[in-house]
């Protein structure tokens, strides 16, 4: 998610203003404006609208960065004049769905709600800007909040759950409901001593193992862990 200062940045770079006298000549706002929107860390919505009909400018490309800058040329003022170093626009690579953005919610592991679903109802942690292929209405994005699963994620990372697929592979990775905890990461393996039971392992080695007979078991998976994004160690 862009920060306000990243955006106003953006919109400084895109407009060729140094100082916030500048920028509001170009708004048409009192300096006093500028300053009220950093205080608030908002960049209010006249704003877009006033570079898109001056400019042409993108709020997608200046909000997440993502999209071509300009959406209208012709006809628009004409920006002042200063070489853009790296903001050539390939706007061929948009067609290709890996390149386009899609803002998506980010959903806490907290406590379950009262929902009665098979995907719970939860709360809404912020948001996220991903390339399409990576969002869609059946994935569900979380933020990990513990290390019972690290290395391969992480607390503090993103993934996306594929919502459509609980069929309970043996290996997987999957994010089962708990009344008691909320939501969990685990991998999902067949018992072998044939207690008509799958088991629910970590990946850290530490976390207690536990158990889910067959016939319950896809009552309690959510989805399937299809990607991770995190920092590399």
């Amino acid at each position: 998610m862009s920060s306000f200062i990243e955006t106003y940045r953006r919109i400084q770079f895109a407009t060729n203003t140094r100082t916030q006298a500048e920028l509001a000549s170009i708004l048409g706002i009192r300096q006093s404006s500028i300053a009220d929107a950093k205080r608030r860390n908002v960049i209010p919505a006249g704003w877009y609208i006033t570079l898109f009909e001056k400019f042409g400018l993108s709020q997608d490309w200046l909000s997440y960065n993502t999209g071509p800058m300009y959406l209208r040329r012709e006809g628009s003022d004409a920006l002042p004049e200063r070489p853009l170093e790296n903001a050539k626009e390939d706007l061929g690579r948009y067609s290709d769905p890996a390149a386009r953005g899609t803002r998506v919610t980010v959903y806490s592991m907290g406590r379950l709600s009262s929902g009665t679903g098979r995907v719970p109802a939860l709360e809404a942690a912020g948001t996220l800007v991903l390339p399409s292929c990576f969002a869609g209405p059946e994935m569900l994005v979380l933020r990990m909040h513990d290390d019972n699963m690290a290395p391969t994620v992480r607390r503090g990372a993103y993934f996306g759950v594929d919502t459509t697929d609980i069929r309970p592979l043996p290996g997987g990775i999957f994010v089962l409901k708990c009344e008691q905890v909320g939501l969990l990461v685990r991998r999902i393996f067949l018992d072998s001593n044939g207690t008509q039971c799958f088991l629910l392992r970590s990946d850290d080695g530490e976390s207690p193992e536990s158990t889910v007979s067959l016939g319950k078991v896809t009552e309690h998976i959510i989805g399937r862990v299809s990607w991770v994004m995190q920092a590399v160690a």
